[in-house]
């Protein structure tokens, strides 16, 4: 197989965004490292980007994503969408499956669906890639039928795909992201709070730009920085005050992503994962957006 980033007339093969107007989306616009363009799809007009409904307007869609690069299809249902527009779950396959079909059809390179660790569950220690998979949420569920159904349509089809399971992002998750005055955490006895596998924004993009030129890719490849941190270690390095409460029913203590196969493809910095690091990215970010 050819690699997926080419030049072609002296020009460099683009990446398409799809979804690109969300977090994750805002992350990759301003920490891309270049070389490659970006092309923005959204589903409500709006400057710089394309905009259109990814499972109805074909057409569009295909004209996107002609030979693309890659396509990163971050247009997803999460629990907090689905309450705001009422759009079901089960619309991720609908989005993977638009993607997919897109890119093959316009001659397009690999698709990137945004997964999440969330298809864990409350697997205890290391999570790889290759242990079964028994997530306790409804969003998990509906994460792990979208990348079974995509897997399958992928391989009658041909064409490359890997589903990227994606761990925190600090500034699209609950804690940095939606910090607020009187947040509370739950207390794990010990002094511990949750812990979880993070990524910061800057190494997120840093991760998908060299992904997106990589030739040979598994279908399946956990998305976060080695080791992980505790919630309350993030506030304090943040300087965001918080409390302490008694543990929810079903909290999950921690979960920690293996980052193995990733490494492979990506090198990353020892420090990457560590609270100090994790703020200092996410602070570099809220100032780009300031500016």
């Amino acid at each position: 197989m050819a690699s997926t980033i080419s030049k072609r007339l002296g020009e460099i093969r683009p990446v398409v965004v799809l979804g690109a107007s969300g977090r994750l989306g805002g992350m990759l616009r301003g920490f891309w490292p270049g070389e490659m363009p970006l092309v923005l799809h959204t589903t409500t007009p709006r400057a710089g980007f394309t905009a259109f409904d990814l499972t109805r307007d074909h057409e569009a869609a295909a004209a996107l994503v002609a030979d693309a690069g890659a396509v990163i299809c971050l247009s997803g249902v999460t629990p907090a969408r689905m309450r705001a527009t009422g759009d079901p779950l089960s619309r991720n396959v609908d989005l993977a499956l638009a993607a997919l079909a897109a890119a093959h059809a316009a001659g397009g390179g690999r698709v990137f669906l945004a997964s999440s660790a969330a298809i864990y569950g409350n697997a205890p220690g290391v999570l790889d890639e290759e242990m079964p998979c028994l997530p306790v949420s409804d969003y998990g569920r509906a994460k792990l039928e979208m990348e079974r159904v995509a897997a399958r349509e992928a391989a009658a089809l041909g064409h490359p795909l890997t589903s990227l399971r994606i761990g925190n992002v600090a500034g699209a998750d609950a804690i940095l992201g939606n910090w607020t005055e009187g947040m509370a955490l739950d207390h794990l006895g010990g002094g511990r709070t949750p812990a979880r596998s993070y990524i910061g924004p800057r190494t997120f993009a840093k991760v998908m730009h060299a992904l997106c030129q990589s030739v040979e890719l598994p279908g399946v490849i956990n998305l976060a920085c080695p080791g992980t941190v505790e919630m309350g270690a993030l506030l304090d390095a943040a300087g965001l005050p918080w409390a302490r409460r008694d543990p929810h029913p079903g909290v999950i203590p921690e979960v920690a992503l293996s980052t193995r196969r990733l490494s492979a493809h990506v090198p990353l910095a020892k420090d990457a994962g560590t609270a100090a690091h994790l703020v200092a990215e996410w602070r570099d970010w809220q100032e780009r957006q300031r500016t």
